[in-house]
């Protein structure tokens, strides 16, 4: 069976072209988002591993104040953009002493939350074309199809001739709508269940990785506070 797209092309109707380059766009688009975040992550991937082996160093020998301008040096690391907002306000508190009752590391478990939660909308930009695509184009092509059968219907009225022929070809390149339109719509869904997956792993491993460095924090201000109490 072979298709002849540039006469069916050519007998399409004005409305079934246009539903078919609206398909197309919508193929460019959630192509063009799943194409960006892949690449958006793999980069982040790559940024955050050397962040988190140079942060480690500076975290066992305590040099925290140095983290804030190594996390401005990986700019695309979804871990630098967590560590070093919190790093900054854990530092801020013990400088100002001022944290209306709470203490740095409490000031710094907010900011943690508030970051994370920033980080989450950053991963899943775009998501919401592709799963707009997954969920649209069957529909879109189904619009086509119908469209196609009534203009093929309408010629055949035109045309004065009731043969089986020129119905079915009418009707089988109006199909071609609802099979691109699948065709549109069945990668997009794999590509947002995908996209999903890895925003959700990497939710969780920036939780994992907060909650280590807000034991840190804790650990390390504990001990002051205890001093400071038996000062006094």
């Amino acid at each position: 069976m072979t298709f002849n797209f540039a006469e069916m092309w050519a007998h399409m109707p004005l409305l079934g072209k246009g539903i078919a380059l609206c398909l197309f766009l919508m193929a460019v688009s959630f192509i063009g988002v799943t194409v960006e975040r892949i690449i958006a992550f793999a980069r982040s991937a790559q940024e955050s591993r050397a962040f988190a082996m140079n942060a480690g160093k500076l975290l066992e020998t305590w040099q925290i104040a140095d983290i804030v301008p190594l996390a401005e040096k990986y700019p695309s690391s979804a871990l630098a953009k967590l560590f070093g907002p919190i790093i900054r306000r854990y530092n801020h508190a013990l400088e100002e002493l001022d944290g209306g009752g709470l203490s740095p590391v409490q000031l710094a478990r907010s900011e943690a939350e508030r970051r994370k939660e920033a980080l989450g909308e950053e991963l899943r930009r775009g998501m919401n074309v592709v799963a707009t695509v997954g969920s649209l184009a069957p529909f879109v092509g189904l619009l086509g199809t119908v469209v196609g059968i009534i203009g093929a219907f309408q010629g055949i009225g035109a045309a004065g001739s009731a043969g089986i022929a020129p119905i079915m070809r009418g009707i089988s390149e109006a199909l071609i709508e609802t099979a691109f339109g699948l065709l549109v719509a069945i990668p997009s869904v794999i590509a947002f269940n995908y996209l999903n997956a890895r925003i959700s792993g990497i939710e969780t491993a920036l939780g994992r990785s907060a909650g280590e460095l807000l034991d840190e924090l804790e650990n390390h201000t504990v001990p002051s506070a205890a001093e400071q109490r038996h000062a006094a």
